[in-house]
């Protein structure tokens, strides 16, 4: 069976800039001014998600001849814990665990190296359901969206490992013998960086919800106790079960919840009834 698009399907495809916002951007609706069938959305998605793919494709196959190096950095403070509590060395207790550690590396640098490009394509799938200002926020956003992950990842590297790995080392008995599994530190690497980068995204998720009218400045200041103990309660759960790493980082993020009061009062569109004004002050 041949399905056929309608005239009014074509109409409504955005290719026509001038059909797509013939109005001022005051009057401008962009759900009426995009409306896409379920297959044209299914076909963005596609595309998309294969450019996605294939950038990382492409970046994990550019870090496979640097895996040595790659491997080397990332696991520089554990072996600075080690050699200096001389309890110990890194191990491979599995037969293909060395193989296999070294191909996870690669996926992740890969995925390291491809994730401006990935973060692109996620906001040009959204970016039909934005005015035509904000879609002029796209390119500063992926950037700083991009910029605050590896901020975080720099942060957990720099910081967090620094200060938690020697104190995982030290706390153990002075007969005991660490002899750590590759895949295993790989592992808790991996879920530090991550999640440090994710949680530095506050700022930008702060001014989307600004954005859209769902929060303001008011909004996080009378939530500020809240946001702290979520925070913390956040901290329990993405980092190694100890004091020391879960200060280091609710710290760096009460400070972005901070930063994300600003951003709320500086983009908010949210409208307050008059009677609430008058009633909070």
């Amino acid at each position: 069976m041949i399905f056929r698009k309608s005239k009014t399907t074509q109409e409504a495809k955005p290719n026509d800039a001038a059909s797509a916002f013939p109005r001022s951007e005051e009057e401008f609706d962009p759900v009426e001014a995009y409306q896409m069938p379920l297959l044209e959305h299914l076909r963005e998605l596609r595309t998309r998600l294969v450019i996605s793919l294939v950038a990382t494709a492409v970046g994990v196959a550019a870090c496979f001849s640097y895996t040595d190096i790659i491997w080397n950095f990332l696991v520089a403070p554990m072996n600075e814990a080690l050699v200096a509590s001389e309890k110990g060395k890194m191990v491979i207790i599995a037969p293909l665990e060395g193989f296999l550690t070294y191909l996870k590396v690669s996926l992740v640098a890969g995925l390291g190296i491809a994730s401006p490009v990935i973060s692109y394509q996620i906001w040009r799938f959204v970016a039909p359901a934005l005015y035509p200002k904000e879609k002029r926020l796209v390119v500063p956003l992926m950037i700083a969206s991009t910029l605050l992950f590896f901020l975080g990842a720099a942060f957990c590297y720099t910081v967090i490992f620094q200060f938690a790995f020697p104190f995982f080392i030290e706390i153990t008995a002075d007969d005991v013998q660490a002899n750590l599994s590759i895949a295993a530190y790989l592992g808790l690497v991996t879920r530090l960086l991550v999640a440090f980068g994710v949680c530095f995204q506050l700022p930008v998720i702060v001014f989307f919800l600004a954005r859209i009218g769902l929060i303001d400045a008011r909004d996080m200041v009378v939530f500020f106790r809240y946001g702290v103990v979520g925070i913390f309660v956040l901290s329990a759960l993405l980092t190694p079960p100890d004091v020391l790493s879960q200060m280091l980082m609710a710290a760096p993020m009460i400070v972005l919840y901070i930063i994300g009061i600003a951003v709320a009062w500086l983009f908010t569109t949210k409208e307050r009834d008059p009677e609430d004004e008058a009633s909070a002050s």
